[in-house]
């Protein structure tokens, strides 16, 4: 009788079996961008000390393409079976699903969120040639020729894009949007002077600034950013209610043993107290922030609602 009752308990929970001998192989992060980027540097930094943590591997597999849903899509529709993470961000699951009208998978139930990471703010930057060096020049600068100046985004319902076009209604200025294939392309364009201006993640384009190849005028955080301290908040610049941050975390597919992901939440969070990773992110401008998993789970329902009255107020849609 104890053996039958053993047995059928051991199959009630199958997940708790799992989690007891998990990880017995080697893991991968997936990013939805492509190497290089901001989500492929974060996932590196914190993969290495969480490889040792759990005593297996951890390799990050990048699926860039179609703005982030692919790859996205690939970790959705992965195994929940602890062996794949996603790093998620404020397009996976903030802006995508506010402009996309169908997407193939669904940001809130085809994930289970294990923990935030690290957010890291947006930077106004410009042409240095243009004869400005505020928000409120640049402001009347464009106000003064309407419709001649342009901006670059990482493409059509990037958070890039959202950054313009909030810049545009809450300042009534009128600006062509020029999407590109990325952020990459887009700071490329900034920097061979094809377009005006545009909203970058100060860890993307950081180095740029500081080699005075383009101009910040301010950063789109309630704080002034780490590495940018002489760079003024938009608060600061005059428009207190402009916050649009870039921002990160750890996710695993639906499904997922509950063990699992409070071992995984556990990990993480003491890989991100550690001295050494968090300033080799604050050297990124990145602030890291681990959380509960339902705190996390909030953040991204709050952000998609946020992302969501943006786009319907500005008329974004991705095509």
């Amino acid at each position: 009788m104890k053996r039958w009752v053993g047995f059928a308990v051991g199959m009630l929970i199958p997940g708790l079996a799992m989690a007891q001998t998990w990880p017995a192989k080697p893991m991968r992060i997936v990013i939805a961008q492509a190497p290089g980027s901001a989500t492929d540097v974060i996932s590196r930094v914190v993969a290495n000390p969480l490889a040792e943590s759990l005593g297996q591997p951890i390799v990050i597999d990048a699926r860039p393409g179609a703005g982030g849903v692919l790859g996205t899509e690939v970790a959705a529709r992965s195994a929940p079976d602890g062996y794949t993470l996603f790093m998620g961000n404020n397009s996976t699951h903030g802006s995508n699903p506010a402009v996309y009208a169908k997407l193939p998978y669904d940001a809130v139930k085809d994930f289970a969120p294990v923990s935030f990471v690290a957010s890291v703010p947006y930077v106004l930057v410009v042409d240095p040639k243009l004869p400005v060096k505020t928000v409120s020049e640049f402001i009347a600068l464009a106000k003064s020729s309407p419709g001649k100046m342009n901006y670059a985004s990482a493409g059509n319902g990037s958070t890039h894009h959202f950054c313009g076009e909030l810049l545009k209604s809450m300042t009534g200025i009128d600006m062509q949007h020029i999407p590109y294939k990325g952020s990459g392309p887009g700071i490329a364009a900034l920097l061979g002077g094809e377009v005006s201006m545009m909203f970058s993640n100060v860890a993307d384009i950081g180095s740029q600034i500081k080699a005075g190849k383009v101009r910040a005028l301010a950063v789109t955080a309630v704080k002034r950013a780490s590495t940018l301290p002489e760079v003024p908040t938009m608060a600061e610049a005059g428009l207190p209610d402009f916050v649009v941050t870039s921002w990160f975390g750890l996710l695993v597919p639906a499904g997922t043993p509950a063990a699992i992901v409070a071992r995984l939440n556990a990990e993480t969070v003491k890989v991100l107290g550690r001295a050494d990773v968090k300033a080799t992110l604050a050297a990124q401008g990145l602030e890291v922030a681990p959380s509960s998993p339902e705190a996390f789970a909030a953040h991204i329902q709050s952000e998609i609602a946020r992302f969501t009255r943006i786009a319907r107020a500005a008329g974004i849609k991705a095509e």
